[in-house]
């Protein structure tokens, strides 16, 4: 199925492409490759007129919630750029920076207020982790009445089965789910 999109009433929202995060090992894809295909994206949809969002989580407050089965927290102290984007990420002067303290990046942020003054109506999702930052903030999104395209490729998670679960199971309920490359293409046909 083809996909269009009207940049004027898009968003691009990059989830937690940060030193903490893309430091670790991940899959389906490694971070190196999520980090390029999503400042990639965000050239495309810069150049085409639309909104580039980066979110980041404070990694101190995620740390410190209870928890069965919480990420590894590093050995160490948590060091000071843990919480900072790569700069290979592809942050510019007039993005949009959220910072949250939870999985979504909804939930105690200004990301709706952001969207909403812009005329947003669809959003192009990607970062790390898919079935964690990334699906938690789909799901506000899909409850807030977005459309939604998953960029595949420029996502990863803690684990193969985890990213596929999410991307062939999930997602597909939400929105569109394409590459990377077929969202660009969208965006210059628009």
């Amino acid at each position: 199925m083809s996909l269009t999109l009207d940049p004027k009433t898009t968003a691009l929202v990059l989830i937690d492409l940060q030193h903490a995060i893309v430091s670790r090992q991940l899959a389906p894809h490694a971070a190196k490759d999520v980090v390029s295909r999503s400042a990639k994206l965000a050239e495309a949809v810069r150049a085409s007129g639309g909104t580039v969002v980066y979110v980041h989580v404070l990694i101190t407050d995620i740390l410190s919630l209870p928890a069965d089965r919480a990420n590894p927290r590093p050995a160490g102290p948590i060091p000071p750029e843990a919480s900072e984007l790569v700069p290979e990420a592809g942050f510019r002067e007039g993005d949009v920076l959220i910072t949250k303290r939870q999985w979504g990046a909804f939930y105690g942020t200004n990301l709706e207020q952001q969207l909403r003054r812009r005329g947003i109506r669809t959003i192009i999702l990607a970062g790390i982790a898919t079935n964690m930052g990334v699906e938690s903030t789909a799901r506000a999104a899909h409850d807030q009445g977005y459309e939604l395209v998953f960029a595949e490729d420029a996502m990863t998670s803690i684990s193969e089965d985890a990213h596929q679960f999410s991307v062939q199971t999930i997602f597909p309920m939400m929105g569109r789910v394409r590459s990377s490359a077929e969202i660009i293409d969208a965006l210059k046909v628009a």
